[in-house]
């Protein structure tokens, strides 16, 4: 587990020993998975393979206190790859404390929170570190030390958080796809604070629904920033990048409208730092046609555009970008689904495809399938270093 400090370990297993105190409804669940990912060509870099086999695991414990207001809920997670040593990896996605007292709810310990309405990209997600190695589409999160409160109102929520540790986000290693030239260095991260990972973030989000039909959230954080800096470092034997992890302030705007067959969706953030301020947007929507073919399935389209004030420089491949993409979802009993979308760069013309399925196998097995394409990728584009590492990945899952 990335620097997840021993104080925060020590609250994690005083609350595991407290589950055992009292009568208490408790129940376990999770699931064990074998994972195959093959890419398509060879590396650009020599220790790079085609094919990464490894196994992974992630269970709840949801501990229900008798006769009070407390709840615990415990969500550790493994993962053994056999070729990348950096993809081998730990962590408690959740290790929470939950107390909920008429208009409040709170929770202490290791949260993970999402915000954000669009398919794309989530731009106000920030709350939770990026597991990076997981997978390149930002969806997998590391647990965050936090007190979390949510406080109910007529009109909506609203969320307070105090943070008081970081967590450093995941790289591949030297032998690890999905990399650039240099692997990156997460043993010699730097800080702009100089209380490091112990520095105190805040957050505050408010949310609420305006006339039915849309869902508005408005948040504000102040802190380490989630995205460090890559910086190379030419003191040592060879050349190697190190994260710089600047403090930020970030104002965040997330709406979403449901309207008949229409889900219009729109995120936007304005971020500061010492020597920098940018704007960032992505917007669009998603139209459902019910019952294709006078059948049960749906299918859903979908078009978002990305913009990024700093334009070129931007360390994104979202900066000018259209995505289109379609969601199928089959409503049959095993719950098949797919999606599959393109994002294409206005500026440069590069192009990247994303194919995505899950279908049960009984009542216990789930296969999910992804393919990832990066086609005709400028030598501008941030993307470029990827441009050999197209791949296809089978996890079989056994849930219990």
């Amino acid at each position: 587990m990335r620097r997840l400090s021993s104080a925060w370990l020590a609250i994690a297993f005083t609350l595991a020993a407290a589950a055992t105190i009292g009568d208490a409804t408790a129940a376990w669940r999770g699931n064990a998975a074998l994972e195959a990912r093959y890419f398509l060509n060879d590396g650009l870099y020599s220790e790079q393979e085609n094919f990464y086999p490894s196994v992974s695991m992630e269970a709840e414990y949801y501990h229900a206190f008798e006769d009070s207001d407390y709840s615990l809920t415990i969500t550790p997670f493994y993962r053994y790859d056999a070729i990348d040593d950096e993809r081998t990896h730990w962590d408690f996605r959740e290790f929470r404390l939950h107390v909920a007292r008429g208009e409040w709810e709170w929770d202490v310990g290791l949260i993970k929170v999402f915000w954000g309405v669009t398919e794309s990209r989530h731009l106000v997600d920030i709350i939770n570190q990026t597991d990076q190695i997981e997978n390149i589409d930002g969806e997998d999160k590391l647990g965050q030390p936090a007190v979390h409160g949510l406080w109910y109102r007529d009109w909506g929520t609203v969320e307070l958080f105090l943070m008081p540790g970081f967590r450093e986000r995941t790289f591949p290693g030297d032998k690890g796809r999905l990399r650039g030239p240099l692997a990156v260095d997460t043993d010699n991260a730097s800080y702009e604070s100089d209380d490091e990972e112990s520095h105190l973030d805040v957050a505050l989000r408010l949310a609420g629904t305006v006339k039915d039909d849309w869902d508005v959230g408005l948040s504000f954080f102040s802190g380490t920033s989630r995205e460090p800096d890559l910086v190379v470092d030419m003191s040592g034997a060879a050349p190697r990048l190190t994260p710089f992890y600047p403090l930020i302030d970030q104002i965040g705007l997330d709406v979403q409208a449901t309207l008949d067959n229409w889900l219009w969706k729109f995120e936007a953030i304005h971020r500061e730092q010492a020597d920098a301020r940018f704007d960032a947007v992505v917007g669009g929507f998603e139209y459902t046609f019910y019952g294709i073919a006078e059948g049960a399935s749906d299918l859903g389209v979908l078009l978002e555009y990305h913009h990024d004030s700093r334009g070129k420089s931007a360390p994104t491949p979202f900066q000018n970008d259209v995505f289109v993409g379609a969601r199928w979802a089959l409503n049959d009993a095993q719950s098949t689904d797919y999606l599959a979308g393109g994002l294409f760069d206005v500026d440069l013309g590069s192009r990247s495809f994303r194919v995505e399925f899950n279908r049960r196998l009984g009542q216990n097995w789930k296969l999910t399938g992804e393919a990832q394409l990066f086609s005709q990728i400028d030598s501008e584009d941030i993307q470029y270093a990827l441009r050999q590492d197209d791949f296809i990945q089978i996890e079989l899952a056994r849930y219990f």
